[in-house]
């Protein structure tokens, strides 16, 4: 995956709270109900189930530091640090804003020819935990949207956890689809998708086809990734190669219900449990997406065959 090396980067869709501290967290955020998580319930679930998943007297897991509802840090280091897609070729971060403005330029656009506003979500990186709208989140949930204040939440250390706990390949359009499978939630929820969403879990339930939605969206983007222009006319992304999309279907099959319960909860697949649909339809969704480009293809809630 490249950059474009003159067109600049967006860091004001980006707020990152790293580095802030103090003030305790309330109630766990409700991944799968008030957030939604590209894996974060089913891990949730597998953790707690192995003891994994400390608590303190109100029931929210504790993470490695507690931040604060609303506390932040200036996000002046980034805004100094990645200023074009230069940058974004030679910064982590960097690269992550750039995808992060990349994937809102193409909801941008696609709102756009429907006549419908889009309305662009701040992506919150942070360190152990985090207050948002949807409650406060620790690292284990995993990324996740928060539909209450239309915000991603991701900490970065998600990506290492894929390589060394998931024995995913990694690689930056790896971490893209991630985030891009996050933005898809945030489109859902601006389309209304979201609200419509019965609670419940197991291979059909409504949650799991609005993970495997979200999926398909992410791969949407993918495909006119190199073609969604900015305001130079140019996109931010030159190229995405194979083994790019090779690098995302590897994780997807990674974070899949069926895969994460044999693998890192004893080897027992339950069905009945499933949040967000097993690597087989998350690898089938993303494919669509990537292989149409188009995001009528990904109607999960009105088909028989999830994959």
């Amino acid at each position: 995956m490249e950059f474009n090396d003159d067109v600049a980067l967006d860091t004001s869709q980006v707020q990152d709270q790293r580095g802030s501290g103090g003030g305790g967290i309330g109630g766990r955020v409700a991944v799968g109900g008030g957030g939604i998580g590209v894996v974060g319930a089913i891990i949730y679930f597998v953790l707690s189930q192995l003891g994994g998943l400390p608590t303190g007297g109100g029931g929210a897991p504790l993470g490695l530091s507690q931040v604060g509802s609303g506390q932040s840090v200036a996000s002046t280091d980034l805004a100094r640090t990645c200023r074009t897609g230069a940058d974004a070729n030679n910064n982590h971060d960097c690269a992550l804003v750039a995808v992060i403005n990349s994937i809102q330029g193409y909801w941008s656009d696609q709102f756009a020819r429907s006549g419908t506003p889009y309305q662009v979500s701040t992506t919150t990186f942070f360190n152990g935990g985090v207050g948002t709208s949807c409650g406060s989140a620790t690292s284990d949930v995993g990324p996740f949207y928060c539909p209450a204040d239309s915000r991603v939440y991701i900490d970065l250390g998600f990506f290492k956890q894929l390589q060394t706990q998931f024995g995913a390949q990694g690689g930056t359009f790896a971490e893209a689809y991630v985030l891009a499978h996050e933005y898809g939630h945030h489109v859902q929820n601006l389309l209304g998708t979201s609200a419509r969403v019965r609670e419940g879990a197991g291979p059909t339930s409504d949650g799991v086809r609005l993970e495997l939605q979200a999926d398909c969206y992410a791969g949407v983007w993918a495909n006119h990734a190199t073609t969604t222009p900015t305001a130079n006319g140019k996109p931010l992304i030159k190229t995405i190669t194979q083994q790019d999309i090779a690098s995302a279907l590897d994780v997807a099959a990674r974070i899949g219900d069926d895969f994460i319960q044999e693998k890192l909860g004893g080897g027992h697949v339950d069905e009945s449990q499933f949040t967000h649909g097993s690597s087989a339809q998350r690898e089938k969704w993303f494919t669509t997406g990537v292989q149409t480009g188009n995001p009528t293809a990904c109607d999960t809630f009105n088909t028989n065959d999830l994959g």
